[in-house]
C-alpha cells in the first residue's frame, strides 16, 4: 500500500483539500511517492486528479494541507508556505504538446535551461544529450511543428527532463496520440525512467496507461481516494463497487449475504442456452441486447431478468440480439464487495 506521508518519502501529500466555491474538488488527500518511483492518479473525468497535479505543481493553491518534494516543503497551509512553480524543481508534460512553433526543436528543449540562466554552450550540450536519449538528435535544427505528433511528444518529454527535475508530472500526456503511438510512447517512457531514474507522477483516465507505467495507483472518485496500492493489487483485488466498475467488471447488487455487491469479469461470463446443465456457478437468465465482434471473441450486452445490464466476452457461441440466454459464472470467479 501507499505510505501515508512517511518521513522518508520523496513526495508527500498530506490532508490536501481544494475547493472551487462550494464545490470540493479534493477532499483531504494523503499519499506519498518513493524516490525513483512511479505513481498514477487514475480516475474518470471530474474526479480531481488533474486538480491534484496542479496543486502539486503550484498552479493551484489548496485551502489546506501539506506538500513536500525531495525533502523541501513546497506548500504548508499551517506555516504559510507556498512556493512558486519554478521553485519546486519540477518537469511537466501536458496533454497538449505545447511546443513553440517559432523555435527549433533544440531551442524548445533548451528553454528551461535558458530561463535558469544556463550559458548557451552548456544549454546546447545538455539539450543535445537529452535529444539523443529520446531519439531526436537528428531533428535538432528542424522547426518543432514540422514533426509528427509522436515526435512532438518526445520534444515535450525532453524539455521536461533537460534540467534534471526532482519530479516529472505527466498530465494525460499520451491521450492525444493514436493507439499505436500511445503504446510506443508508453514503452519509451518506461525505458527512459529505467535509464534516468526520475520520479514520476502520471495523471490519466486510461487504466491501461496507468497499469503499464505506474508501480503504484491511486484510484480517485469525486475528490477522494477510492482505492490505492500496487498496480497489480488495485487491478486484481477490487475492494469497492466503484473500482470494480471502473476496471470493467460487471457489478450486481443484492448478494445473498451482508447486503453487498457481487462482481465478475466479462471474460468469466459464459453464455448458455436456457436450461442447459452447468456443473458449478450462479445462473443469471437474460436477453441479448447487442452482439459486437471483437476479433477472437464477441462482446455481448445482456439485459438480465433482475434488471441489470452486464457485458460478456464469449468466443464459443453465436447468440443473436433478442435471444434468451443463461449467463453462467463460476463461484470461484466472483468478487464480494461491501457497499
Amino acid at each position: 500500500m501507499i505510505r501515508q506521508g512517511a518521513p522518508d518519502s520523496f513526495v508527500t501529500i498530506r490532508n490536501v483539500t481544494k475547493k472551487f466555491g462550494a464545490y470540493t474538488a479534493l477532499d483531504d488527500l494523503t499519499f506519498s511517492v518513493r524516490e525513483g518511483g512511479t505513481l498514477a492518479l487514475l480516475g474518470p473525468s471530474g474526479c480531481g486528479k488533474t486538480t491534484m497535479l496542479r496543486c502539486l505543481a503550484g498552479l493551484e493553491t489548496p485551502e489546506r494541507g501539506f506538500i513536500s518534494i525531495a525533502g523541501k516543503t513546497v506548500f504548508d497551509s499551517a506555516a504559510g508556505v507556498n512556493l512558486n512553480p519554478e521553485d519546486r524543481g519540477l518537469g511537466v508534460v501536458f496533454q497538449s504538446y505545447a511546443v513553440w512553433p517559432h523555435m527549433s526543436v533544440i531551442d524548445n528543449v533548451a528553454f528551461p535551461l535558458r530561463v535558469r540562466g544556463v550559458s548557451a554552450p552548456e544549454r546546447r550540450k545538455r539539450a543535445m544529450e537529452i535529444l539523443d536519449i529520446v531519439g531526436l538528435a537528428g531533428f535538432a535544427e528542424r522547426s518543432a511543428t514540422q514533426l509528427s505528433g509522436g515526435q512532438q511528444q518526445r520534444v515535450a518529454v525532453a524539455r521536461a527532463l533537460v534540467h534534471s527535475p526532482s519530479l516529472v508530472l505527466f498530465d494525460e500526456a499520451l491521450s492525444n496520440l493514436d493507439a499505436a503511438l500511445r503504446e510506443q510512447m508508453r514503452l519509451e517512457l518506461k525505458g527512459l525512467q529505467d535509464k534516468l531514474g526520475f520520479t514520476a507522477l502520471y495523471v490519466t483516465h486510461d487504466q491501461g496507461e496507468a497499469l503499464g507505467l505506474a508501480e503504484t495507483i491511486v484510484l480517485m472518485n469525486v475528490g477522494r481516494i477510492d482505492t490505492s496500492g500496487s498496480a497489480r493489487d488495485v487491478f486484481m483485488s477490487h475492494q469497492t463497487s466503484f473500482a470494480a466498475r471502473f476496471f470493467g467488471l460487471n457489478v450486481l447488487e443484492g448478494a445473498p449475504r451482508r447486503k453487498a455487491f457481487i462482481a465478475f469479469q466479462r471474460e468469466h461470463a459464459q453464455l448458455r442456452t436456457p436450461g442447459a446443465p452447468t456443473d458449478n456457478g450462479i445462473v443469471l437468465p437474460g436477453i441479448v441486447r447487442t452482439r459486437s465482434f471483437q476479433g477472437l471473441v464477441d462482446e455481448y450486452a445482456i439485459d438480465l431478468d433482475q434488471g441489470a445490464l452486464i457485458r460478456a466476452l464469449d468466443g464459443s457461441t453465436g447468440f443473436e440480439p433478442g435471444v434468451r440466454v443463461d449467463v453462467v459464472v463460476d463461484e470461484h470467479n466472483l468478487f464480494l464487495l461491501d457497499r
